[in-house]
């Protein structure tokens, strides 16, 4: 079969990847891809905007496309699986109503409320007057959230009331028109990915990310600079929890609202001293970097479990079939990012890799010279028997990588080193 996946991440580059491990899998199609998914044998790009939805739809027919297979969460947003259904494409993927639970983050909150699903305290404004009073009203600490899309990089967890009520600010001067502000939970974040066909829910491996740009978990939020599977921090102990307090609940709201939700549920969690699940947030859509950790530990096939959902057919799907192990996927972004980056700069190094998997992120191919193309560059991974034995293995890869500017975080996974 062939299958169209839609972005041009290092999300992509590791569904694409993934997918094309199977025997059933004759050839990937990218839209619009990367330098990465570019190169890779039986994986074609083709130059749409993900938003493009006639042209995705042409290229569906013109290239006998099995499946769609939506990476991102603006296109999911805008509507592409109602467009593509509408088509009779087969599409893994949230419909509109459904990718609202990432859109728009008051919407989520009363789904919640509205479901009993354990989260913050929040309160939703249009009034930056209004916002701050009640920042003035809870106390710091505090997180101010932008309600729409943002990148990941719309919300600000202020330690004190000068820089809560300064947010305030900076999201409104920014152009968003509601923010949420809500508690601040004490506890570590961990992120749970799980495929839906709307009826089912089926969790992926646990994982946890690393937003902040700086070691240490410091300065402001990314998309994302690292991250690894499974997460010790989530035992099975606490994932049945999730499955029976979050997931399943979540599930069973949308049908409530007659919503009928396929694909990728990804729930943004904080996990509480006294091993308490809480949602920071849900995404409609795969994690970008917990795809690059966890989909290289996956065994049973990709594309199975994709079409299974889009069929509505995960309740006949056998347990998920995994490899021994810890993957840790490590972000080689460009200098300045989150902030002002140059692009354009010339990568080497990738060629010599042996024991590791490099997911492109922000990378063009322009006359065969592979070139920085975004904040977020590069995602390397390696697999180890453990995680001092990961970490060894992914910070030998980076370091044969450069290109001019080249940052990355030192500290991913070491909390865990053994």
């Amino acid at each position: 079969m062939n299958i169209l996946v839609v972005g041009s991440g290092g999300r992509e580059h590791a569904i694409a990847g993934t997918l094309l491990r199977s025997p059933n899998v004759q050839q990937v199609f990218c839209a619009p891809g990367n330098g990465g998914t570019a190169t890779m044998a039986n994986c074609r790009n083709l130059d749409l905007a993900v938003d493009d939805f006639p042209a995705i739809a042409q290229a569906v027919q013109e290239y006998d496309i099995s499946l769609v297979v939506v990476g991102p969460e603006v296109p999911l947003a805008l509507g592409i699986t109602d467009y593509l259904q509408a088509n009779n494409v087969l599409v893994f993927g949230p419909v509109k109503a459904g990718a609202q639970i990432e859109a728009s983050k008051s919407w989520a909150k009363d789904l919640m409320a509205e479901a009993g699903i354990p989260t913050a305290k929040s309160a939703t404004f249009t009034d930056a007057e209004a916002a701050k009073a009640y920042i003035k009203q809870e106390g710091a600490p505090i997180v101010v959230k932008a309600d729409s899309l943002a990148a990941g990089k719309g919300v600000i967890v202020a330690m004190n009331l000068e820089s809560a009520i300064a947010a305030v600010d900076d999201l409104f001067n920014q152009g968003f028109n509601t923010l949420v502000i809500e508690d601040f939970l004490v506890g570590e974040e961990a992120s749970v990915l799980a495929l839906t066909d709307g009826q089912t829910i089926i969790p992926l491996l646990p994982a946890q990310d690393h937003k902040r740009i700086g070691e240490g978990d410091t300065g402001k939020n990314t998309g994302g600079m690292g991250a690894y599977a499974p997460a010790p921090l989530v035992t099975p102990e606490i994932m049945q929890r999730i499955q029976t307090e979050v997931l399943q609940p979540t599930i069973d709201a949308f049908n409530k609202r007659g919503i009928d939700y396929r694909g990728i549920l990804y729930a943004g969690l904080i996990i509480t001293p006294q091993g308490e699940p809480k949602v920071i947030e849900f995404n409609c859509r795969f994690g970008d970097p917990e795809t690059q950790a966890v989909l290289p530990l996956l065994e049973t096939p990709l594309e199975q479990l994709m079409l299974a959902c889009a069929q509505q057919k995960l309740a006949e799907q056998p347990p998920l079939a995994w490899k021994p192990g810890i993957a840790i996927c490590v972000v080689a972004s460009s200098g300045g990012y989150p902030d002002a980056y140059e692009k354009g700069k010339a990568i080497t190094g990738i060629e010599s890799i042996r024991e590791a998997m490099i997911f492109h992120a922000g990378t063009k191919l322009e006359n065969s010279q592979l070139l920085t193309n975004g904040g977020r560059v590069l995602g390397i991974t390696a697999i180890g028997d453990d995680f001092e034995s990961a970490i060894a293995k992914v910070y030998s890869a980076v370091s044969a990588i450069t290109f001019e500017g080249l940052y990355y975080r030192r500290d991913i996974g070491h909390r865990f080193k053994q």
